[in-house]
């Protein structure tokens, strides 16, 4: 069975679920001293949220992001799909890296009532997804209620950016190039206009604790192998060691 065109996502729409989907990515920017930038890369792992179709970064005070982007505002930010438990160790060990996009741009901190206000948006965020999950159908919150392990929660990942136990520094990562990277390494260039105005799948922020709650479940890989192939045109295989192929 051929797939309808219409259910095809374009690349905009496939890196707009990537970045509802996941809540950290890798930033990179430029060391720098007093004299000036080195030409060295500062990379860690800072945690975000989309606005408007753009990335807001919160970075901890004693990262050193926090001083190279006063000399030069200039970075990078790479996000994945996430895939938890025993399935991205899975792929990892296959050598399987999944779907992500790239960004360059620039890192831009904001005033202090510009971030007081993304504060609060992202309260309303975290607030509004656990909204979401008490209105699922029955199916979809038993799915996501099976999901093993509380690290597949966006909303619980985010939370500590609310606690007072480690002040943060608020970017807008202004984007003015992007790249989708597809699982075998295929780059696509997509228009930044088009990310900003795509929309995600409603159900990207869930996406981790689906794909744990699925695998939890031998009846559920069952059937989601079946729909793949049935409306997919898709031949799924099983991803688990203790599965047969």
């Amino acid at each position: 069975m051929k797939r309808n065109k219409a259910t095809v996502l374009t690349f905009a729409e496939k890196c707009k679920n990537i970045l509802a989907s996941n809540w950290q990515g890798s930033l990179n920017t430029i060391k720098a001293d007093a004299k000036g930038s080195k030409g060295n890369i500062h990379t860690s792992k800072i945690k975000y949220i989309v606005r408007r179709g753009q990335p807001y970064l919160w970075v901890p005070e004693n990262d050193l992001h926090n001083v190279n982007t006063i000399i030069d505002e200039r970075g990078s930010f790479a996000v994945t799909s996430p895939y938890p438990g025993p399935l991205g160790i899975l792929l990892k060990s296959l050598k399987k890296l999944p779907a992500r996009i790239a960004l360059s741009g620039d890192v831009l901190p904001l005033k202090e009532d510009k971030a007081k206000s993304l504060a609060e948006k992202l309260q309303e965020v975290m607030l509004s997804e656990k909204k979401a999950i008490k209105e699922f159908t029955y199916t979809v919150s038993g799915v996501l209620s099976s999901s093993a392990s509380s690290s597949t929660s966006r909303s619980d990942n985010l939370q500590d950016l609310l606690g007072d136990n480690e002040r943060y520094t608020i970017y807008r990562f202004k984007t003015r190039s992007c790249t989708f990277v597809d699982g075998l390494g295929g780059t696509f260039d997509v228009d930044v206009e088009d990310l900003e105005t795509s929309r995600a799948d409603p159900l990207a922020p869930f996406s981790a604790k689906i794909v744990d709650g699925i695998n939890q479940s031998e009846a559920r890989r069952t059937a989601l192998m079946l729909f793949c192939f049935v409306y997919k045109d898709a031949n799924a295989k099983r991803l688990f060691p203790n599965s047969s192929p």
